[in-house]
């Protein structure tokens, strides 16, 4: 992938004397999915850039970038003390060899795993790109999960060159952050995206309000919740139907079973088609994108997707998500877990499909103000210079 001609500009620097920075990710498919725009960022800069990943099959899409790969195989399900000791000091061994000048952790397993491993003066950025679990779970134990890791990030994690990366002010301050803070504190939006990539041509006019979930399978995405809510719609009378997009993770424990989404396809109004490559072409042909999440999330992307394709979009009332859906101006905001509410959204959609051009007007809007891949990229370009200063031997560009 060529460079913009003013990034060509931007980075007329030594490419060998160039500062190393550092990703280190669990997953190759979940670097190139979200963060392939902050690779291109730092090469823009003129900076050596590595990935330290599993690698399965996304190696060519990393180092189309520019970026080399580093593959470190490490488990995401395992707690055994034992693996997890032995993973970090195979990470140690890998830092010491790749020597960065800024490592770039991309969420909280990597940011445990990379503020144990790194060596104490390297410069750090912390990319949070949601609390998943600790951030879905509102009884005891979630509470207690999230002190345990603010805790943490206190006493092992944080250092006078640490910085940290969020997708929503909520997340800063579960980390005992002030997400205000510009000295300490970045926050992008989300993984950004390109809207040339996305048409904001209104949706053919159909029979019925259609609306598709594009997302993994997952409970914790509330994929249970946007069934129930199109049955109870569909029982008021309003015609609504629900594509859901996506397959089950096999490797979390929250995945949905394949016989469950089977079962619900069953179900008047409701298909289950699998995992899709052409995003574009699902918002081309669906008038709503909902993502009734039970919390956790970073900023989804399938938010900003459908945000970018001019959808108007349903979804709840939690952190990330509500940091780009406001209630009443791209779409509506629900309570998590209310397959009620979320009905009465579909139902008032369907009767008004003023409003759903309207709504999906206003979301491609608030893409090209702040949820662009451009504004994230700018966003980490300005995190790396300012760690890394100027000095005689590399040029941070204008």
């Amino acid at each position: 992938m060529s460079l913009p001609n003013h990034a060509v500009q931007e980075r007329g620097v030594r490419e060998a004397g160039a500062p190393h920075l550092v990703f280190l990710v669990t997953e190759d498919w979940f670097f190139v999915s979200h963060f392939l725009p902050m690779a291109r960022a730092a090469r823009e800069l003129g900076l050596r850039v590595t990935v330290v990943a599993r690698v399965r099959d996304h190696r060519a899409a990393i180092e189309a970038t520019g970026a080399r790969v580093v593959a470190f195989e490490a488990e995401r399900r395992s707690l055994n003390p034992v693996a997890i000791l032995r993973t970090m000091l195979a990470l140690r061994r890998v830092l010491r060899t790749e020597r960065p000048d800024i490592l770039h952790c991309i969420a909280l397993r990597a940011i445990v795993l990379g503020g144990f491993a790194a060596p104490r003066d390297v410069a750090t950025v912390h990319a949070l790109t949601g609390l998943g679990f600790l951030g879905a779970r509102v009884d005891f134990v979630g509470r207690a999960a999230r002190l345990a890791v603010r805790g943490l990030r206190r006493l092992m994690l944080d250092g006078p060159r640490t910085r940290y990366l969020f997708e929503n002010e909520d997340d800063a301050i579960a980390l005992g952050l002030d997400p205000n803070d510009r000295s300490r504190v970045a926050l992008a939006g989300g993984a950004g995206v390109d809207p040339a990539q996305f048409s904001a041509m209104p949706a053919q006019p159909g029979d019925e309000l259609r609306v598709a979930v594009v997302a993994r399978m997952l409970w914790s995405k509330g994929i249970d919740i946007a069934v129930e809510a199109t049955s109870l719609a569909r029982k008021a009378g309003a015609a609504v139907s629900l594509s859901l997009y996506g397959a089950p993770d096999p490797s979390n424990p929250r995945a949905v079973p394949e016989e469950t989404l089977r079962r619900w396809s069953a179900l008047p109004g409701v298909t289950w088609q699998g995992p899709t490559r052409d995003v574009a072409g699902v918002w081309r042909s669906h008038d709503v994108a909902c993502l009734p999440s039970r919390g956790g999330e970073g900023l989804p992307r399938t938010l900003l997707e459908a945000g970018a394709s001019g959808r108007a979009i349903v979804t709840t009332d939690v952190p990330g998500c509500r940091r780009l859906v406001r209630d009443g101006v791209e779409g509506f905001l629900v309570p998590p877990g209310d397959a009620e509410a979320l009905a009465r959204a579909f139902v008032s959609l369907a009767n008004n499909p003023d409003a759903v051009r309207e709504m999906g007007l206003a979301a491609r809007r608030r893409i090209e103000e702040g949820f662009t891949e451009r504004h994230v990229m700018e966003t980490v370009k300005t995190l790396y210079r300012g760690l890394l200063g100027k000095s005689a031997d590399w040029s941070a560009g204008p």
